[in-house]
C-alpha cells in the first residue's frame, strides 16, 4: 500500500507524508471524568459551605471544615464509584454487542460483507470498489469484526474506556476541586468571601483550561464555569439562610 495515492504515502511505513498532526483521544479515557469531577467538587463544596454559613451564625470555621472534609470524602467516593460503574457497564454492553457481531460474521459472512459494501457506497464509494474493499476486509474475520464494530457502533474494540482510569481520575479530580473552598477556613480565615473568591477564580481557570481542548474561547469557558459556581453558591446560601431562620 506504500505506493498509492500518487506517492503521498511513505513506502517504508505506509504513513501519509506531510501529515504533521495527531488527534487526541475523544472517547473514554480520563479527561471527561477528571473535568467533571473537578468542576463538581468545586461547585458542590463551595455551595455546601455557603449553605452552612448562610444557615449558622458566629464562628463558622469548625463547622465549615468538618462539613467540607466530609463533603470531599463522600463526594469523591461517590463520584469514583459512579464513574467506575457507569464505564464498566458501558464496556460490558459494548463487548456483548461485539460478540453479537462476531456471531453474525461467522454465521452469515456474505450478508455481512454485502452490508459493509453498502456502507461504503452510502459514503460515496463506487459499487465496484466498495465490493472489492469489503471482500478484502472479510478475508480476515477478525479484521472484519473490527471494521464492522467501528462502522456500526462508532467504537474501537481494542481501545474501550477503562473503568479504573475513569473512577480514579474522577476521585482525584473531585478531591482536589472540593479541597479548594475549604482551604481558607482550614488556614484560619473565617470568611465566605475569601472562599468564594478563591473558588470562583479556580472555576474560571478550570473553564479556561478546558476550553483549550474545545472550540470555545478561553474567556467563554472560564466565565461559564464561574457563573455556574456563583449561582449554585448564591442559591444554596439563600436556602441555608432561610432554613437557619426557620430553625431558630
Amino acid at each position: 500500500m506504500g505506493d498509492i495515492v500518487g506517492g503521498l504515502t511513505s513506502p517504508e511505513d505506509g504513513t501519509v507524508s506531510g501529515v504533521m498532526h495527531e488527534h487526541g483521544a475523544v472517547t473514554g479515557g480520563w479527561l471527561r471524568p477528571a473535568v467533571f469531577g473537578a468542576m463538581d467538587g468545586l461547585v458542590s463544596n463551595l455551595a455546601l459551605i455557603a449553605g452552612i454559613v448562610g444557615g449558622t451564625s458566629g464562628d463558622h470555621t469548625n463547622a465549615v471544615v468538618l462539613a467540607g472534609l466530609a463533603g470531599l470524602a463522600a463526594g469523591a467516593l461517590s463520584m469514583a464509584a459512579g464513574e467506575y460503574t457507569s464505564v464498566a457497564s458501558q464496556a460490558e454492553h459494548i463487548r456483548a454487542e461485539i460478540e453479537v457481531e462476531r456471531k453474525e460474521i461467522a454465521e452469515r459472512p456474505q450478508t455481512e460483507q454485502a452490508e459493509l459494501a453498502r456502507m461504503y457506497v452510502d459514503r460515496g464509494i463506487s459499487a465496484a470498489l466498495a465490493d472489492q474493499l469489503a471482500a478484502e476486509i472479510h478475508a480476515d474475520p477478525e479484521r472484519a469484526l473490527q471494521v464492522h464494530v467501528r462502522e456500526e457502533m462508532g467504537v474501537d474494540p481494542a481501545n474501550l474506556p477503562s473503568p479504573v482510569v475513569a473512577g480514579g481520575s474522577s476521585f482525584v479530580a473531585f478531591a482536589i476541586g472540593a479541597a479548594i473552598p475549604v482551604m481558607p477556613y482550614a488556614l484560619g480565615r473565617d470568611s465566605l468571601l475569601v472562599a468564594l473568591v478563591v473558588s470562583l477564580t479556580a472555576l474560571f481557570m478550570c473553564g479556561a483550561v478546558v476550553s483549550r481542548v474545545t472550540n470555545r474561547s478561553w474567556w467563554f469557558g472560564g466565565l461559564r464555569q464561574l457563573t455556574l459556581g456563583a449561582v449554585a453558591a448564591g442559591l444554596t446560601y439563600l436556602i441555608g439562610d432561610l432554613i437557619g431562620i426557620a430553625v431558630i
